[in-house]
């Protein structure tokens, strides 16, 4: 079996907020005054307060824009090249910042034995997975593997890969970092998916440290694993590649197909783990955003404070795609589990494809 030991987290320095975001927006979209009421509502209803970017444009006056070109139209509109040259300038640093606060005081960067990259906003080779290694000067014979172009619940399939390696190398540290731009994606044209995904979605990184169960610091035993795919939803949620940028779909059906799916979907985990929904004493739940937290809420019928930690990532940082469940989780550690606690998490993605696991406190 294995454990996660610690988590640590990056953000990118340009905090900005909600509002900010927002004016960026209408100024870009240039729409007329009943479709920019309708925009600001979303934003002053999205449940977000601040959200981090590699890029500075988003809260400066035209004049102080870097990124973007300074003209009304934006053209030239930044080139998929030009996004994946920032990628690679900024991800590496920001990776091996959340790894270095990982493993402050638990090993050197020297005794990670297996590397595991994700990220779905940024791709090529050598990759990401090869930045690390050079900047943290890892061994040059490490294990190494990239997880690319899965989403949002691209964390938990990293932890399922560690758990393997685990069970059969009794004293392998696994560290897996999600490493996720999405601010670096933005698209200029109003459609009904630019708007949704320039309203959620945030830069960050999150790191985990995974070690076999004999492992001497107390962690988190990774017990099960469970996904399914919503076949119905597949057009639904979707991330493809464009010559400006990586393109997002996601419906407005989504939080529908999560409230009827969702409850379902956890009764099955649980009974593979061999467990009561009673038992879970912490729900680790994805803030895809405000309105898919609000379907889990009411398809499992929760109380409030359920999906608390939940609730808080998304309104200090947005969506992080991949890394957001591991800024969850760490606020779920750092409030304090006792022995034999259980925690349920799941996050989902394009498929529509919902993955959980179950873990258990020591």
């Amino acid at each position: 079996m294995s454990k996660i030991i610690s988590i640590g987290l990056a953000l990118p320095p340009y905090r900005h907020k909600q509002d900010d975001i927002l004016r960026f927006m209408q100024l870009v979209y240039a729409m007329n005054s009943n479709d920019n009421r309708k925009l600001r509502y979303l934003y002053h209803h999205s449940g977000i307060d601040h959200r981090y970017s590699v890029i500075p444009d988003y809260s400066r006056e035209v004049n102080d824009w870097e990124f973007y070109p300074q003209t009304e139209n934006l053209e030239p509109f930044p080139s998929l090249e030009h996004r994946i040259s920032l990628f690679n300038k900024t991800a590496g640093p920001l990776s091996v910042t959340a790894i270095q606060e990982c493993v402050n005081g638990l090993i050197r960067g020297n005794e990670i034995t297996h590397l595991i990259t994700i990220s779905c906003t940024g791709m090529s080779a050598p990759g990401l997975d090869l930045q690390v290694m050079e900047l943290m000067d890892l061994p040059k014979n490490i294990y190494r593997t990239s997880v690319n172009f899965m989403g949002c619940y691209a964390a938990i399939h990293g932890l399922k890969i560690a758990d393997a390696i685990c069970r059969t190398e009794k004293k392998a540290k696994v560290m897996i970092v999600c490493t996720e731009l999405c601010t670096l994606h933005f698209q200029k044209e109003p459609t009904i998916d630019s708007i949704a995904s320039s309203l959620l979605f945030g830069d960050g990184a999150g790191a985990v440290l995974v070690a076999g169960d004999d492992y001497p610091k107390k962690g988190l035993i990774l017990d099960q694993f469970y996904s399914e795919v919503i076949t119905k939803g597949k057009k639904d949620m979707a991330w493809e590649l464009s010559s400006s940028g990586f393109l997002m779909t996601l419906s407005g059906f989504v939080p529908e197909l999560l409230e009827e799916d969702f409850n379902p979907l956890v009764t099955r985990a649980l009974e593979k783990a061999g467990i009561d929904r009673g038992e879970i004493s912490h729900w680790c739940i994805h803030p895809g955003g405000r309105r898919i937290l609000d379907a889990i809420h009411r398809s499992l019928s929760f109380t409030n404070g359920d999906l608390q930690y939940s609730y808080e990532t998304l309104k200090e940082v947005g969506n992080l795609s991949s890394a957001t469940i591991l800024f969850v989780l760490k606020k779920i550690m750092n409030a304090g589990l006792t022995g034999g606690q259980r925690v349920f998490g799941a996050a989902f993605g394009p498929g529509l494809t919902m993955e959980t696991f179950v873990a258990n406190a020591e």
